[in-house]
């Protein structure tokens, strides 16, 4: 049985679909939880729904500022064991209209701030000799898609980024994983025109989109000491849309 009892817990992006049922998977399982995101009412919405959690506004953008966040949220939290990266953008585009300003601020925001995160929170998780970081990657960043190049890009970065430093501090005890989504239910595949979703289900071996539930699932398997010897994977939650 997965328990984190006791176990102090970071979740970026925590306001958006997949986010809240990250909160409310490790909510479930007995963390000690501070959710982050940039909207006030976002954020005071989740956590009128999850009383029990702590809030905090930040942009993950802002570079010069994540060691400090880091800092705060570890002083707050007593410590930090988990950090569950889910903060992410995308401004898609094809290629020859692509902007510079659009391919550099998802670059910046998905992979470098992912990994000064992640930086960071280790230098806390080195003093306990105890970590476990999971990055929310995507489907795309193995497969590529169309007018996605920046975020494609960004999420693949993020893949070879996690199994570099999973290496780095394996023998410190400190895990680092990815999740990798396909199509998942949320606001966004809720307004895309029926055809669309016909489409993007009938590319889905299982025949139906995913579920935030279905990512939680796997990212508290991840951070739990059930997966105390996995580092540096990617678990695919897809449905069969594409397999490695």
């Amino acid at each position: 049985m997965i328990n984190f009892k006791n176990k102090k817990i970071l979740i970026t992006g925590a306001s958006g679909g997949i986010g809240t049922e990250l909160v409310k998977k490790f909510v479930s399982l007995g963390g000690n939880v501070i959710g982050s995101g940039t909207k006030t009412e976002k954020l005071d919405k989740l956590k009128k729904e999850f009383p029990n959690i702590k809030v905090k506004k930040f942009d993950i953008s802002d570079h010069t500022r994540i060691e400090e966040f880091i800092d705060d949220v570890s002083l707050e939290l007593g410590g930090l064991d988990i950090l569950i990266n889910n903060a992410g953008i995308n401004k898609d585009s094809l290629s020859l209209r692509m902007k510079d300003d659009e391919w550099k601020k998802v670059i910046d925001v998905n992979l470098t701030s992912t990994f000064l995160l992640t930086k960071n929170a280790i230098k806390v998780m080195l003093k306990n000799k105890y970590g476990r970081i999971v990055n929310i990657t995507s489907v795309v960043g193995h497969t590529g898609n169309l007018g996605q190049s920046n975020y494609s890009a960004s999420k693949s970065g993020i893949i070879g980024m996690s199994k570099s430093l999973a290496i780095e501090y394996a023998k410190k005890n400190i895990t680092i994983n990815c999740v990798s989504p396909g199509f998942i239910v949320s606001d966004m595949t809720n307004n895309i025109a029926e055809k669309v979703k016909l489409f993007l289900t009938s590319r889905i071996p299982m025949g139906k989109l995913g579920t935030g539930e279905d990512v939680s699932n796997c990212v508290a398997f991840l951070s739990s000491e059930q997966a105390s010897y996995v580092t540096g994977e990617t678990i695919h939650v897809n449905g069969g849309m594409y397999m490695s």
